[in-house]
């Protein structure tokens, strides 16, 4: 294996978001999106879908921080490390202008459609969204016509990037109501009912 597959560049962020909304635009009730970015990335050439993996490691990695798992923490009704994996990967998920919006301000999920539709529950239905974590590994041996492809290659040391050591921000206690009234105001007003509203 060569240096320039262990080692992809990154798609561009145009190209990554594109083709999130390709995958977006064909998902169908017997067809959710994690099945159907998997079929679009293998339809890709190999080194596009490792690029994408690598676009894709960076953007969940952006949302390593506490206000983040504080929201998904609202909203699944607690939240492990592994689902907090899954719930920025059901961010990804959402596309670029949702994305760039719980980046800047998590607290805006509150104004999502789903929650505006008078059925916050069911964001936990849509954020988190495990599949997406592994679209890529799934997509990488189809593309390359080879079942053990993905396998080899992390066993030869692939990583689509270095692994994240601390969550980012400032760490606070997720139990403490009057702190994610503080800090999410919307969302907690939304989820939990009373204090201030969004």
């Amino acid at each position: 294996m060569t240096t320039d597959t262990m080692s992809p560049e990154a798609l561009p962020l145009d190209d990554f978001w594109q083709l999130i909304d390709v995958a977006r635009g064909q998902v169908t009730p017997d067809r959710p999106f994690a099945d159907v970015l998997t079929d679009v990335l293998a339809a890709r050439p190999p080194q596009t879908v490792l690029a994408y993996e690598r676009s894709f490691t960076r953007l969940h990695d952006e949302l390593y921080r506490w206000d983040v798992w504080a929201a998904a923490y609202l909203i699944g009704g607690g939240c492990s490390d592994d689902s907090f994996m899954d719930f920025r990967a059901g961010v990804i998920a959402q596309g670029r202008a949702w994305y760039e919006q719980v980046r800047e301000s998590p607290d805006s999920l509150a104004r999502h459609p789903i929650a505006l539709g008078g059925e916050p529950e069911l964001l936990e239905e849509i954020l988190f969204d495990e599949g997406v974590n592994y679209a890529a590994a799934k997509a990488y041996p189809r593309a390359l016509g080879d079942p053990e492809a993905w396998d080899t290659m992390v066993a030869e040391g692939y990583d689509a990037d270095s692994p994240e050591e601390t969550v980012l921000g400032e760490d606070f206690d997720f139990e403490d109501e009057s702190e994610l009234r503080r800090r999410l105001p919307s969302l907690t007003a939304l989820l939990i009912g009373g204090g201030a509203g969004s």
